[in-house]
C-alpha cells in the first residue's frame, strides 16, 4: 500500500527532526513526508534545510490555517492522490524500527479497518499478571499495571465501570489506550490518539477533522475518532511502537488546557452519547468535580504549584461555562 505521513508541527524544531531521524531508519518508508508548520517563526524551516529526509515536502501555513485540526485539513488537501493510507504522528515521538510496517500489515490482517493506531510504549510500565492481583493495580488480557491514583479513587466512589480501555461509557471518562497491554496484539477501539494514528485514505471524502477544536486542539482525536467508529471497525495494534516525549514547546498555558480539559470532555461526551442519562450526567459531573478538587490538591502535593493552582482554576471556569455556553456538537 501507498501511504504517506503527516507531522503538524509548531514551534519543535528540535524534536521535529529527532523524529525524522527515526523516520529515516523505518523499514518501511513513506512514499512521502508532509510537515505542516504552524509556527510563527522560521526555526523549523531552517532546521529541515540543514538535515536530508527522502521525499519530504514542507509547508509553512498561513495564519488562518494554523491549529492543530486546521492543519491535518490543510496536509489531507496536500496527499498524493494515489496514497491509499494516511498515518499522523504528533511531532514529539520517536519510532520503533518496524512502526510503519506493522501499521499497514495491519490493514491486510483486518480488511475491514478503517483507521489503524500506534502503541506508546515509554508511558506506563506492564508486567505479565501472577496468579495474584493487587487491588491496585489493573488487569487486562493476562498482564498488569499499576492504577492510577485518580481510577483508584474513582473505583471507591463508584465512578467507574468495566467497560474496555478504548471505549467509552455512558458517563465518558473510561480508560484510554494506555491500558492496553505491550501484548503485540491488535485490539478493536472506538477512540485512539491522533496523534499515534492512521486512517484509509478514502474516508476524507465524507470526514474531517473538527475545527471546533482550536489551536492545541485537546481531544480532537477522540472527537474524529468516535465520529469514525460509527461508520467501521477502528484497531490499535500494540506491536507498532513508539515514544512519546512531551515537548513542552508550543503547549497552551495551564489555565487555557483546564478550560479545554472540561469543554472539550464535555464536547467529545455528546459526540457519543447525545442524551445521556440522569444517572451518567450525575457521574460525569462527579468526576468533573473529583478530578479539579485533586488537581487543586496539587498545588500542596507538587513541586508546579503554580500550574497545578492555573489549571484547577482553568478547569472550574470551563466546568461553569457549561452552564451558559454549552458547545454545538458536530456529528
Amino acid at each position: 500500500m501507498k501511504f504517506s505521513l503527516i507531522v503538524c508541527t509548531y514551534m519543535r524544531p528540535k524534536a521535529l527532526i529527532t523524529l525524522l531521524e527515526s523516520v529515516k531508519a523505518q523499514s518501511l518508508y513513506p512514499n512521502e513526508i508532509l510537515i505542516i508548520d504552524g509556527s510563527i517563526n522560521d526555526d523549523t524551516k531552517k532546521a529541515l534545510e540543514l538535515n536530508v529526509f527522502n521525499e519530504l515536502k514542507y509547508f509553512k501555513v498561513l495564519p488562518k490555517d494554523r491549529g492543530l485540526t486546521k492543519q491535518r485539513n490543510f496536509g489531507i488537501a496536500k496527499v498524493d492522490e494515489h496514497s491509499e493510507i494516511i498515518c499522523f504522528l504528533d511531532d514529539d515521538t520517536i519510532l520503533e524500527t518496524n512502526y510503519f510496517k506493522n501499521i499497514i500489515s495491519t490493514y491486510n490482517d483486518k480488511p475491514d479497518a478503517l483507521a489503524v493506531g500506534g502503541y506508546i510504549t515509554n508511558e506506563v510500565s506492564w508486567k505479565q499478571a501472577s496468579n495474584e492481583v493487587l487491588n491496585n493495580e489493573f488487569y487486562y488480557d493476562g498482564w498488569v499495571r499499576k492504577d492510577s491514583s485518580r481510577f483508584l479513587l474513582r473505583k471507591k466512589l463508584g465512578l467507574i465501570d468495566k467497560t474496555n480501555p478504548g471505549f467509552m461509557p455512558t458517563f465518558s471518562n473510561g480508560r484510554p489506550i494506555s491500558f492496553l497491554p505491550p501484548s503485540n496484539k491488535i485490539y478493536q477501539v472506538e477512540q485512539f490518539m491522533g496523534g499515534v494514528s492512521s486512517f484509509r485514505k478514502q474516508i476524507f471524502e465524507e470526514m474531517k477533522f473538527s475545527t471546533y477544536f482550536e489551536g492545541y486542539g485537546l481531544y480532537e482525536d477522540a472527537d474524529f475518532s468516535l465520529r469514525l467508529a460509527k461508520k467501521g471497525k477502528l484497531y490499535v495494534n500494540t506491536s507498532a511502537r513508539l515514544e512519546h516525549h512531551h515537548d513542552e514547546s508550543g503547549r497552551p498555558n495551564q489555565f487555557k488546557y483546564g478550560k479545554m480539559v472540561l469543554r472539550n470532555g464535555w464536547y467529545v461526551w455528546r459526540v457519543k452519547y447525545i442524551n445521556p442519562s440522569l444517572t451518567a450526567r450525575f457521574k460525569w459531573n462527579a468526576i468533573a468535580l473529583l478530578l479539579t478538587l485533586l488537581r487543586f490538591t496539587n498545588v500542596i502535593t507538587t513541586n508546579k504549584k503554580k500550574e497545578a493552582f492555573t489549571e484547577a482554576l482553568g478547569r472550574v471556569y470551563g466546568w461553569f461555562s457549561l452552564l451558559f455556553n454549552k458547545p454545538s456538537v458536530l456529528r
